[in-house]
């Protein structure tokens, strides 16, 4: 889902650089007031594990290729604006220190994989808490479909954002993005579940999804 340099015009990179700006500086205003001790080193720890979860990539279907996109688990534990603080400086590292991704687009692989991917784990997190029983197998259902959620969510706009530059139709590459991202998905809910298990396992005081997650959710089936 990176999208390297060149396959954006000037005012789609600009367009949605903005975009990303003006999330991830809400999203710094947000920690200012809202970031605590317990939280900080949770923060770290996250972006470690979702910088070293994207350098590693699994075979899908047709000789391609997918990798983590974290986004989903960074919004269970930190909250969907710290998700996109976390993935904004992912992404930026990927592209800065290792050409993953490119400088030019970087804006817009924030906004695909860092604000709507976080945020739309967020909404879908959020708005499934509200319906769903308060149980442990019900939240981790819902990790794994806010995690597929935030994979084919960034994968459309990624689609977008090339048919408005001219690069490929929209007919041509929205299909093709959203058919391997959706086995992407798969995998990006396997592996969000499993590790927000583990958490909860030991440690449910440091799922921040909201509403709250209650610490008995562990004991509850």
């Amino acid at each position: 889902m990176h999208i390297p340099d060149g396959f954006l015009t000037p005012e789609v990179a600009a367009g949605a650089g903005v975009l990303a700006a003006g999330a991830v500086a809400y999203g710094l205003r947000r920690a200012d007031e809202t970031l605590d001790e317990r939280a900080v080193p949770l923060l770290g720890v996250t972006g470690a594990f979702v910088f070293a979860a994207q350098m590693l990539n699994f075979p899908v279907a047709g000789g391609t290729s997918g990798h983590v996109l974290g986004a989903a688990l960074a919004a269970v534990l930190l909250g969907p604006w710290m998700a996109c603080l976390v993935l904004a400086v992912v992404l930026a590292m990927q592209a800065f220190v290792f050409a993953d991704g490119g400088v030019t687009a970087l804006g817009a692989n924030v906004l695909n994989m860092g604000v709507i991917g976080g945020l739309g784990a967020g909404l879908v997190l959020a708005a499934g808490r509200r319906v769903l029983p308060d149980t442990r197998t019900a939240f981790l259902g819902l990790v794994g479909i806010a995690a597929w959620t935030a994979v084919m969510a960034g994968a459309a706009a990624t689609a977008a954002e090339l048919a408005l530059s001219g690069t490929v139709p929209l007919q041509t590459v929205l299909p093709a993005m959203l058919g391997v991202h959706a086995l992407i998905g798969v995998g990006e809910a396997v592996v969000t579940v499993t590790a927000v298990s583990a958490v909860l396992a030991s440690r449910p005081d440091l799922v921040g999804a909201p509403p709250p997650v209650a610490a008995q959710l562990p004991l509850e089936a």
